[in-house]
């Protein structure tokens, strides 16, 4: 494929792939352009986050958590116990046991960052991050943002889906993560399929996960088994070894620190637990530049954003996390890798 520039800071330039030994690489269909159909945003009508617990079925690591229990305080990782509740299953209110946080819900999420209810001190983070943190980032993400990354390889959401589901299958029954969900595309998949006991839909920026509230809302999905949080990806609010699987999709490149959030991700798995994710491989010309890694670095310290040269390096980041099976599977740019937490 010939270099071309897909969708602003969430797509880095994307160049015809190699074969590369760790990776299977799937033959590229032409990209063809296409429009999104236009969603009526509505008002978030929740008036609380609805967590339901119940049983998860043969999952890695025995009898898998669900519900609140899994929920810990992103400063000491305690766990975090309920305060305020307006009904069986709908929590407003947290509290850690150990550091007397205590975390309330905002609109239609749980705020569960160590920033949340500060009322002086804000985070800024990396342009990349702050950018989907837009409000017209998050209205347009799905309404034609996303769908330009077809001319990178990537095959569509319910395409991603099914490959997910693939390597996601010994987790089925549990608990899954969607890290860096933006406006809910695959926590709404993974939701409306029923087959994890409960899905958590997890990002930084406030305004993806109110869009991601009012097309639940607007699609009817139900509650029962979908959370609302917000968390950095590099402290997840999770107790230890207590979450089945982590699917990220098309964020891993957007992170700050990679290693910090991939740390973070082998920390919450449960033994057996599985991560999931996609994101873009920069090759071709690239590989036989001299300056490699000079162009790299400024990249990164230019638009936040991490550019990845290789299968073998984003092995290496798994591995080193201490996640091992590593698996990956190539289209052009776009590139699905797995790795799972040793039993």
């Amino acid at each position: 494929m010939a270099a071309v520039l897909v969708g602003g800071v969430g797509s880095p330039l994307l160049l015809r792939s190699v074969r590369h030994r760790h990776c299977l690489s799937g033959r590229r269909n032409r990209p063809t352009l296409f429009f999104s159909r236009t969603r009526t945003a509505t008002a978030a009508s929740s008036a609380a986050v609805s967590v339901q617990t119940r049983p998860g079925g043969d999952v890695p690591g025995g009898k898998a958590r669900t519900g609140m229990d899994i929920l810990a305080c992103p400063i000491c990782y305690n766990p975090l116990t309920t305060i305020c509740t307006v009904g069986p299953n709908e929590v407003t209110g947290l509290e850690c046991g150990n550091c007397k946080k205590a975390y309330a819900r905002e609109e239609a999420f749980l705020d569960l960052t160590v920033s949340s209810g500060s009322k002086e001190y804000s985070v800024a983070m990396p342009a990349s991050t702050e950018l989907f943190r837009s409000p017209l980032v998050s209205f347009l993400y799905e309404r034609g943002w996303r769908q330009n990354f077809i001319f990178g390889g990537f095959p569509g959401p319910e395409k991603e889906f099914e490959m997910a589901k693939e390597y996601l299958n010994p987790t089925l029954g549990g608990t899954v993560v969607d890290a860096s969900c933006g406006s809910g595309m695959f926590s709404r998949l993974f939701a409306s399929s029923k087959l994890y006991s409960l899905v958590v839909a997890l990002d930084f920026s406030e305004n993806m996960l109110r869009q991601c509230n009012d097309f639940v809302n607007e699609e009817g999905i139900p509650r029962e088994n979908l959370v609302l949080v917000r968390a950095d990806v590099s402290r997840l609010p999770f107790v230890s070894s207590s979450v089945n699987a982590v699917h990220a999709g098309a964020a891993l490149h957007c992170w700050p620190s990679p290693s910090a959030a991939v740390a973070e991700i082998s920390r919450i798995l449960r033994p057996g637990g599985v991560f999931v994710a996609t994101t873009f491989i920069v090759d071709g010309i690239f590989m036989f530049l001299p300056f490699l890694k000079a162009l790299r670095q400024y990249y990164t310290s230019s638009t936040g954003q991490h550019l990845y040269f290789s299968a073998g390096e984003l092995e290496d980041l798994c591995t080193t996390c201490g996640l091992v099976g590593f698996k990956c599977v190539r289209n052009g740019s776009f590139v699905m890798l797995s790795a799972t937490k040793p039993s």
